[in-house]
């Protein structure tokens, strides 16, 4: 059983009273302590300096009808009782600050005293969650003999019609994606524009959510942002698991999402619960979830629709309420046509997909990436490290240049950085130092059959090898074919203008003006290619 906390202004009418005469007279505060039916364990009384004296009566009069009753007496900065933006602004400060527990306590949002602003108010930040509680109704009795405790009525409102107060609940969804993305200001408008709507649909869904992206796009680090940001909100109170389920394999991989009986199989000498019972009222983020086999995905689909599974070897079943967050570097389109992934579970973690895009498509967040992980390794290290101006330049020249692969993206990134910083002389990043990082990056992303003599000319060149994977994802069948063709042909030419003679041999006798050159170089620049990107992978 859950204790109840009652949240309510001190009724400066309704709870007056000094004298002796004052136990006959029904005062709501103290009346809501006197329910034989219920304990009050806690009561939150809200008031304004010029009537702490009433204030301290009532905590007393509490204290002598129920000493059960802890009374927390909470002093606003509010002026003007009847102004809505005062009122309002108090107590969802106090509210910002106050230490809700879901999972032990209940909270009562007492509407029976107060003015008509504070009411309202109450009832807007029980809407919004920012105080996670029903409204409570107490009215008198309706003779004298029925007792002093009065009648109370517990409302649980869908508020939703309600508008809510502007200017706070836009400066909280500010918040709420300036805290996703770190307080990085990144400059990509795309991007933003994303992570304004994931923002929206973590404050108000609990459906599943698809993150699509490459390797070290930040789709984990989103996850667990957006469950912290959650949590804040008091919309979970579980805990956040992650799982990569590209490592399950075999038994192993039931046995750790749902759990297995003693003896269910070759091993199981105990009973395990499995992470999505540890998710219970949390958030469960499976990265890879393309990687995940057949049974596992029809277990899911289960789990997530039902939120009851069978774990392993068990003719019981469990259940586990939580949030699904998905994970992919796939196409799982792709990979329902193929047979490889079901398509009903698809079709169920399909509700809110988001594809987060490589380094190489956000070339304008790299500064200020670069420099929230300099504050980061100076918090972490106590040391301050900057560039010099001219290395700064530089490193930023490759960097947004088409000659940084970032195969790795963020990952990259930051172990770049780390190393500059970690190798920096006296706090200064110098221009050597970053003509040396430079080398180590393009030895990182050097393919491997790069490096193996060839004796038959020229490897073909593969679109992989020039554009990032969610890039070559986005792309038409026919214009992934026709600039595959397009690149094996400069990539075995000797010029660029050798390769436009080549490619354009038909259509150049019919020109009055001939530029085979600029014309390829042209094309190549819609799919965000040069030459020397070609050639530089040779």
């Amino acid at each position: 059983m859950k204790s109840i906390t009652v949240i309510g202004f001190l009724g400066t009418q309704l709870d007056s009273g000094r004298g002796a005469g004052r136990w006959s007279k029904w005062r709501p505060s103290v009346a809501i302590t006197q329910h034989e039916d219920m304990v009050v364990a806690r009561m939150e009384l809200l008031y304004t300096r010029s009537h702490i004296d009433l204030a301290r009566l009532i905590q007393t009069d509490i204290a002598a009808v129920s000493p059960e009753t802890e009374v927390h007496l909470v002093e606003l900065p509010i002026h003007d009782p009847w102004d809505f933006q005062q009122v309002y602004g108090a107590l969802y400060d106090w509210a910002s600050g106050y230490p809700f527990d879901g999972d032990s306590t209940q909270y009562w949002l007492n509407i029976t005293t107060g003015t008509h602003v504070a009411q309202i108010c109450l009832f807007l930040l029980a809407e919004s969650r920012a105080m996670p509680g029903v409204i409570l109704q107490a009215s008198p009795p309706k003779r004298q003999m029925d007792g002093a405790a009065g009648n109370y009525t517990l409302i649980d409102l869908d508020l939703s019609r309600y508008d809510a107060i502007a200017t706070r609940h836009a400066r909280a969804s500010e918040d709420g994606v300036a805290f996703l993305k770190s307080h990085i200001a990144t400059r990509n408008t795309r991007f933003n524009r994303l992570i304004e709507e994931i923002e929206q649909v973590a404050g108000r869904s609990q459906a599943p959510m698809l993150l699509v992206g490459p390797t070290g796009a930040g789709k984990s680090f989103l996850a667990r942002r957006m469950y912290e940001l959650k949590k804040a909100r008091h919309q979970v109170s579980g805990a956040f698991v992650e799982v990569n389920c590209a490592t399950l394999r075999g038994d192993s991989a039931a046995s750790t999402l749902f759990g297995h009986k003693k003896g269910a199989f070759t091993g199981a000498a105990t009973e395990r619960a499995g992470l999505l019972r540890t998710a219970d009222r949390g958030v469960l983020f499976l990265d890879e979830i393309g990687e995940l086999g057949a049974d596992e995905q029809a277990m899911l689909l289960m789990a997530i629709e039902e939120k009851r599974f069978y774990p392993m070897g068990s003719d019981r079943e469990v259940s586990s309420d939580f949030q699904l967050i998905a994970g992919t570097n796939r196409d799982l389109r792709l990979e329902v046509s193929a047979g490889r992934f079901r398509e009903d579970l698809f079709a169920r973690i399909n509700l809110w997909t988001y594809n987060l895009p490589g380094l190489t498509q956000r070339t304008e967040d790299i500064e200020p990436n670069i420099d929230h992980l300099l504050a980061l390794h100076a918090q972490q290290t106590h040391r301050t490290e900057r560039f010099n101006a001219e290395a700064r330049k530089r490193y930023l020249q490759f960097a947004q240049g088409p000659a940084a692969l970032w195969s790795g993206n963020f990952r990259d990134l930051h172990a770049s950085v780390t190393r500059l910083a970690t190798l920096s002389h006296s706090g200064r990043i110098t221009e050597d130092q970053v003509e040396a990082e430079i080398g180590r990056l393009q030895w990182l992303w050097q393919r491997p059959d790069a490096l193996q003599p060839s004796t038959d000319g020229p490897a073909e060149l593969a679109l992989e090898d020039v554009l990032p994977a969610d890039a070559i994802a986005a792309m038409d069948l026919f214009d992934r074919m026709q600039l595959a063709s397009v690149i094996r042909v400069c990539h075995a030419a000797s010029s660029l203008s050798d390769a436009g003679r080549q490619l354009f041999q038909a259509s150049r006798a019919q020109r009055s003006v001939v530029n085979d050159a600029d014309r390829l170089r042209k094309y190549l620049q819609k799919f965000g290619l040069s030459w020397d990107v070609i050639v530089g992978v040779r």
